[in-house]
Formats: C-alpha cells, sequence, structure tokens
C-alpha cells in the first residue's frame, strides 16, 4: 500500500487503529457466510480439448492440446490422442486460447476495509471472474487475512487461492498501525518469523520503517523459515537490501528513489527528468540483474491512485463498473481529498511515463518482474486491475508473452510455489483461463475470458460476480 502528501515526496501517512470489537465481527460474519464447500472430485475428471496452451517459459503457444483434469491436478497434457478416464466430462476448446491462472503478487484484503467499508471476502470473486487464481496479500493483520484465506477455500467456486505475508514490519510506532508490526530489536526477529510459519505465511515484509540492521536479519530468518521476503523500502535502501538478498522490491519507488544522484535531488523535476542511465542507476540496476532481485513495480497504483485520479479516464474507467458502491464512494472521497490540479498534470504525467520508461530498462537489463496492483487503493479495482498492469508492462517494452509470465510462471516463484502453479503441466493445480482471443498478440485480449478453472471446478465469470456486492 502506498501513501503520499505529495506526488513528489515519497512520504506515508498512518491510519486509525482497527477496532478490535469490528475485527471480531468481521471475523464472525465471514466464517457465517461459508456453508458449504465445493469439491471438483465430486464433479468426476474433466477434459480440455482441442485448445492451444500457452507456455509461459518458451513464451508461445502450442494449439492442438488436450488436457485431463482429474480432481483439483492436471494429470496430463498431450498433443495425440488421449485415453480419457471414465466418466469425464469433455469441454471442446478447439479455437480457444488456455493460459495459467493469472497471480496478482501484491493485495491487501484487510487494509483501507475500515474506510471502504468493504471486507476482503466481498472482493474476492472480482480476481477470480478476471482469470486471476492466486492472490498475495502483501502485509495485513494476520488472524484476519487468515480468516479470509480460510474463506477462499471453502468458496473455490468464486474466490481465489490467497497466499498470506507478515503484518508490515516497521518501526516503532509503524506507520500503518491497523496492518504494521514494530519491530525494532534485531534478537526479536527469529521468534517473529517461527511465529509467522505456524500461520503458513509464504512472505515476510520489510516496510519503509524497518532500519538495515533488522532488514538484513528478517531476510535471514526469512530464508532460513522457507519464507521469500518483500520489501517496500524506505529508511533501508535499495543498494543495502540487494546486498543482503531480498527476494523482492515492491513498487518502482523501491528501485527509483535509490538511484537519483544527491547533485540531480531537489532540481525542478528532476523526477520526470531522470537520467536513467546514469552512474548510480546503472550500478543498483546491474546488481539487481546480477542477483536476480524481482522488482514488482505496481505501475497501475502510481498512475489511478497517486499521480493521474484526477483524469476522467481513470475515475470513470470501465473497470470500476461493478466495484461495490461503499468501496468506490471511498476512492471518491479520496479524489477529492488529494488535491492534483490541472496545472501540474503534463509533470505528473511525465513522471508517470518515466516510472514506465524505468521499468522498461530493467527489463531489457535482465531483471525478473512480478505481476501486482496493490489493490484495493484508490481506482485500483480487483481483479481488473492485473489487466491493466499488463497493459502497463506491455507499454513500457515488455512483449504480451513476457507480461503473460510474469504474471504466471515468475509471480509463481516468487511465492514459492512453482511446483503448484504458473504453468500447465502435469501434476499441477488445475487452475487455468480459457480465452477467446490470443493475449499473445494483444494483451488486452486476457480480458476475453471464455471461463476460469480454479482447482479443476470450471467458473463462469458473469456468475461469479454475481456474490460481489452491488453496494
Amino acid at each position: 500500500m502506498i501513501r503520499i502528501s505529495s506526488v513528489l515526496v515519497f512520504s506515508l501517512f498512518p491510519i486509525a487503529v482497527t477496532r478490535c470489537v469490528n475485527c471480531l465481527a468481521v471475523i464472525v460474519g465471514l466464517l457465517c457466510t461459508c456453508a458449504h464447500f465445493i469439491d471438483a472430485a465430486e464433479q468426476g475428471p474433466l477434459v480440455l480439448q482441442g485448445g492451444a496452451v500457452f507456455d509461459p517459459v518458451a513464451g508461445v503457444f502450442h494449439s492442438g492440446r488436450t488436457i485431463v483434469i482429474v480432481g483439483d491436478r492436471i494429470r496430463g497434457v498431450a498433443e495425440q490422442n488421449v485415453e480419457l478416464p471414465d466418466g469425464a466430462r469433455i469441454v471442446d476448446c478447439r479455437g480457444k486460447f488456455i493460459i495459467p491462472g493469472l497471480i496478482d503478487a501484491h493485495v491487501h484484503l484487510v487494509h483501507l476495509a475500515d474506510k471502504s467499508h468493504v471486507t476482503g471476502d466481498q472482493v474476492l470473486p472480482m480476481f477470480l471472474a478476471n482469470g486471476v487464481t492466486s492472490v498475495r496479500d502483501a502485509g495485513d493483520a494476520i488472524v484476519a487475512q487468515s480468516v479470509i484465506a480460510h474463506v477462499a477455500e471453502l468458496r473455490p467456486e468464486i474466490c481465489p487461492r490467497v497466499f498470506l505475508t507478515s503484518p508490515l514490519i516497521d518501526a516503532d510506532p509503524p506507520l500503518h498501525r491497523d496492518v504494521g508490526y514494530a519491530l525494532t530489536d534485531p534478537a526479536k526477529v527469529g521468534p517473529f518469523a517461527e511465529d509467522m510459519a505456524k500461520w503458513n505465511v509464504v512472505t515476510l515484509k520489510i516496510y519503509a520503517g524497518t532500519q538495515r540492521n533488522v532488514g538484513r536479519e528478517v531476510i535471514k530468518e526469512g530464508h532460513k523459515a522457507g519464507m521469500k521476503v518483500m520489501a517496500h523500502l524506505g529508511a533501508y535502501s535499495a543498494q543495502d537490501a540487494v546486498l543482503d538478498g531480498v527476494d523482492s522490491l515492491e513498487h518502482i519507488w523501491s528501485v527509483f528513489n535509490y538511484i537519483i544522484p544527491d547533485e540531480v535531488a531537489g532540481q525542478p523535476d528532476h523526477r520526470s527528468n531522470l537520467d536513467l542511465h546514469n552512474p548510480k542507476a546503472k550500478d543498483l540496476i546491474a546488481n539487481l540483474a546480477q542477483r536476480q532481485v524481482y522488482v514488482d513495480p505496481t505501475l497501475v497504483v502510481f498512475r489511478n491512485m497517486i499521480y493521474l485520479n484526477d483524469l476522467d479516464e481513470i475515475h470513470n474507467h470501465p473497470d470500476l463498473a461493478r466495484v461495490p458502491r461503499r468501496m468506490l464512494d471511498y476512492w471518491n472521497s479520496y479524489r477529492t481529498s488529494s488535491g492534483l490540479v490541472e496545472a501540474t498534470r503534463e509533470s505528473r504525467k511525465k513522471e508517470v511515463d518515466k516510472y514506465l520508461e524505468l521499468v522498461g530498462v530493467l527489463h531489457r537489463a535482465g531483471v525478473p518482474l512480478l505481476v501486482g496492483t496493490d489493490t484495493p487503493e484508490p481506482y485500483v479495482p480487483p481483479g481488473y486491475s492485473v489487466h491493466q498492469e499488463l497493459e502497463l508492462l506491455v507499454a513500457s517494452g515488455l512483449s504480451p508473452a513476457e507480461a503473460l509470465a510474469a504474471a504466471t510462471i515468475e509471480n509463481a516463484k516468487a511465492l514459492n510455489q512453482q511446483d503448484r502453479l504458473g504453468t500447465v503441466s502435469p501434476g499441477k493445480l488445475a487452475d487455468l483461463v480459457i480465452l477467446d482471443a490470443d493475449p499473445t498478440l494483444d494483451i488486452r485480449h486476457t480480458r476475453q475470458i471464455h471461463s476460469v478453472i480454479r482447482g479443476g471446478l470450471t467458473c463462469d465469470p458473469a456468475t461469479v460476480l454475481k456474490a460481489v456486492p452491488e453496494k
């Protein structure tokens, strides 16, 4: 999540402490919604016949493939005649394009619920309806996000998988007191990591106030416990975090803010005019590439929420049509209070363009990229914003196939789930999206969803969206 007082300054605002009574009410309400569980095994084997299957590693579609799904797993993928399981349901996929389920590597399912008056479980169907079969909660109150993840597993026909991240590891007091965790003593990092592992957390998150002595210990203890470590940087520099072994840098600011030469900082419009090939930039980017540290740009939140929320095409975007009214009301109030003025619009657009340019530079240098959105920050709609992020990555210089790889196999690796997710392969979970058009020809074709398969269950997007409250 990102907060700024000016579009030119990297600063963050704390928000009100979440009230325990409200948390309890949310948890009870979530549990009461789970009246049934649908098991793919009960529906029998599923066969997808004749479709083109995307290989994100090679970056190409292989035509005329048959996918056999038994229970929640892919049993086989073949080109020639396949022995079909008894009682299999056969779906004709000729003329269709099948990709692995999309993954959003950076969402928040608890944070902002108090302001938007919408809980994470209520928007989960928006992800699945958009072909997003897995999400990583990028830092929230651990009990609340665990309950939402439990709800998702009980309702696989309308919800994506939810992977957990620790609360935001931060200074004392934490910048976001509802979802932050003050951790300033390196000696306490080990017990904290052990506790997070017991919650089945897959990622520890370093936040803006964390100092290097703590951040370094978080990386060490996280890796010892088999967890990845992501970082939204502030006090801890990107140069130091990379040397210390961080797995991913979250938000393009976590790179951009550390490649500005001292002699340039403070000059008028220095951010929108920054030379991305200055020595400081070249050194950091080379280290990111050499150590294969992921960068999760979350470009969509910078464009939609921070810099250009005053544009009609942003705050009246068609993707907002299915956002619950309560959430949209909060987003509109945020826009009103953000104070963007028309006089600065062109410089703001130039800064967004500079971030896209930096993503292109990172990509060409061999830095691996992820696909995350920071939803549900204002005007970053759950699910829909993944398609917007893919479009922005292509605008930055990635090919459509490369952007798809980032949203599938690369995101799966970042979650340490590459053995279960990310490709259409035997033994992996049957999380797939069936498209009506080839997304490698036009990345916008990821929106042309025929159906979604989540753990072997076939889901109709229009039906899934009916589970999202309108108000």
